[in-house]
């Protein structure tokens, strides 16, 4: 009877088990083929699951760990594939060689929102991350940016304040307005910003209708070893388009990635042409506006167009290149160097060393990350380090050639640059504050207006402190006097005592 039973069981499996023979079969990570993958090993019909079912046990460990840590900041993102057609050679300023007549580059971008965490609704009201990652083949070179050329800060010591004053409250778990603007309150420099945010720009009708800025200025040297400083700028051929705070409000949970990859699709092809603004190093001083502050734009230079990028794959798997995607602004390639932007010279150490928390210290030899060149030098080990080496000299110098004693790249040396000879911890001169927020207002429609008052209104009408209220509702006052007497209108606060902050105020 036992041995009827027997037969029929390997009958049974034999006719359902293995009737697909053409199907590729499942493995386990180290490869070895897994023979049953519905039902776990146990101790007999009645008894206990067995630790030594390896397979049940790698499966659980590695779905335990599916969830690798929310970045800090743009949290909730999406990425595509594409290409850089270079549409001038631009050697006169830089040896980047990316920059060369119709040459095409490989990119990866990922848009994001900044503040927002990575279940949120993609039409929340915040700047939106604009990521390119150029596989050159000098190596990458990463193009970190937002849709708003400008930010909330100068100085990178300011960042986890300011984030902190815009996520959540650690008591409430809630973002609460009385929180992020009794931190703006005492940063004038953020009024151009929030300018921008409140405004409908700050709620985009799609990624594809948006442009990008890498908002810092960075440096550009050629051959010789000149240089010049620059900043970039992905204008949408698409146009830019926005939504009212009533449009966005009526959007679906993730109308932006479904958009972005719908088009991408159909064969809608979102394209951006990529700018620059060249500044001689001579001509920093004649602005009365510090070049290197990030709350400004570069005013009245003109811009040179550098070429064209389309978008036109969609990724394989999400998580591998949109969440496994590591970006940083430290990633350059010879020709792209730093300028001394204070909030870049944070951002250089900040993004990467993120990444290395996030991902793992091995973060940019993962396939999404990864340069189209082949990497040598004397790195090893560390988590998930797979990238081959061999060889017994793992430093340098050394004399023993052919045994991965690599050399260095004499052109890859970085550009001689003078900077002061004392050190200092002080504020920038030609601060600035509201000039150019003041500009920008002005130069909004009348509708723009309305939607820009009613927007800041709505946060700002749920501050509790008055003096907060004031003293915000006076930053705007000093970029436009109309600016801010329509605000303190839409609060239904008195005008004097605001007028009277914003005389007072020296910065």
């Amino acid at each position: 009877m036992k041995l009827l039973t027997t037969i029929a069981a390997i009958a049974l499996l034999t006719s359902t088990s293995y009737a697909d023979d053409d199907k590729p079969k499942m493995r386990q990570d180290s490869g070895a083929p897994v023979g049953d993958n519905q039902n776990s090993k146990t101790a007999g019909p009645d008894g206990g699951v067995l630790l030594e079912d390896f397979h049940l046990i790698e499966k659980l460990a590695r779905f335990d760990r599916e969830r690798i840590p929310e970045r800090v900041v743009h949290a909730r993102g999406v990425g595509a594939h594409g290409e850089f057609v270079a549409s001038r050679d631009f050697d006169k300023f830089t040896k980047a060689t990316l920059f060369e007549k119709d040459k095409k580059t490989s990119v990866f971008v990922r848009f994001s929102t900044v503040i927002h965490p990575k279940g949120s609704p993609e039409a929340l009201r915040d700047p939106r991350g604009f990521a390119t990652k150029f596989y050159t083949d000098n190596g990458n070179w990463d193009l970190v940016g937002n849709n708003l050329p400008v930010f909330f800060i100068r100085d990178a010591i300011k960042f986890p304040d300011m984030v902190h004053s815009l996520k959540p409250s650690p008591v409430s778990n809630q973002q609460d307005p009385n929180r992020f603007f009794d931190f703006f309150s005492h940063i004038p420099e953020s009024t151009n910003m929030l300018t921008y945010v409140y405004s409908d720009l700050g709620t985009p009708a799609s990624l594809r209708t948006m442009d990008g800025f890498g908002v810092h200025a960075l440096k550009l040297v050629n051959k010789k070893g000149d240089y010049v400083f620059a900043k970039f700028r992905w204008e949408s051929k698409q146009g830019v388009k926005s939504l009212t705070a009533a449009e966005a409000g009526a959007k679906p949970f993730n109308f932006a990635t479904k958009d972005l990859y719908d088009n991408i699709g159909a064969g809608n092809f979102p394209k951006w042409d990529l700018y620059v603004q060249i500044l001689a190093p001579e001509d920093v001083a004649d602005f009365d506006y510090n070049l290197f502050d990030v709350t400004k734009i570069w005013d009245g230079i003109k811009e040179i167009r550098l070429g064209t990028m389309t978008l036109n794959r969609v990724p394989d798997n999400f998580f591998q290149a949109t969440e496994m995607s590591a970006f940083s602004p430290g990633v350059m390639v010879p020709g792209i160097e730093p300028s001394p932007d204070r909030l870049l010279q944070g951002r250089l150490f900040s993004y990467s060393d993120t990444q290395r928390y996030r991902v793992g210290a091995n973060y940019q030899s993962l396939p999404i990350n990864a340069p189209s060149v082949a990497v040598y030098n004397n790195s090893q080990d560390g988590a998930m380090n797979s990238v081959p080496r061999t060889g017994d000299v793992n430093y340098q110098p050394s004399r023993r050639k052919g045994d991965n004693a690599y050399g260095e790249t004499a052109s890859a040396k970085y550009s001689v640059y003078p900077i002061g000879k004392v050190t200092q911890q002080a504020r920038i001169k030609k601060e600035m504050n509201y000039a150019q927020a003041g500009d920008l207002y002005r130069s909004f429609s009348e509708s723009e207006r309305a939607s820009l008052i009613s927007n800041l209104a709505g946060d700002l009408g749920q501050v509790k402190d008055k003096e907060t209220r004031q003293i915000m509702i006076s930053h705007f006052y000093k970029a436009d006097a109309d600016y801010g007497m329509r605000l303190a209108k839409a609060l239904k606060m008195d005008i004097k005592p605001i007028e009277g902050i914003a005389a007072r105020a020296v910065r």
